[in-house]
């Protein structure tokens, strides 16, 4: 049996950021591991940066991870915020459904 080998392909100082980069790959079905959540003690005797939460995946889905992680850390693909047909509550454009009163956005 040949071992996969894994690249790094996110490395963050906030262990948030990293857990959330390791669930949107999970969400679209890009097997990963989440490394060194709990090394940020051993800063100073170890190198900082190898220190850091990090996000490894098999080298054959870097490239479609990289584009997941594109797509959803770029600020400039985000949705605009919307009115709530329903009851007129102003929502943010991340969301599909009012917080409110539970009516789904409507497609313009």
């Amino acid at each position: 049996m040949t071992a996969v080998p894994w690249v790094l392909v996110f490395v963050h100082s906030n262990a948030m950021l990293v857990g959330h980069v390791h669930n949107l790959l999970d969400a679209a079905g890009i097997h990963c591991e989440v490394r060194n959540m709990t090394l940020g003690g051993g800063a100073g005797e170890l190198p900082p940066l190898e220190c850091e939460p990090q996000v490894w995946v098999a080298a054959h889905n870097q490239q479609r991870a990289e584009q997941v992680m594109r797509e959803a850390l770029d600020s400039s693909g985000r949705q605009p915020e919307w009115q709530c047909a329903a009851c007129g509550e102003c929502l943010e454009g991340a969301f599909d459904t009012c917080w409110n009163c539970g009516a789904r956005r409507e497609e313009s």
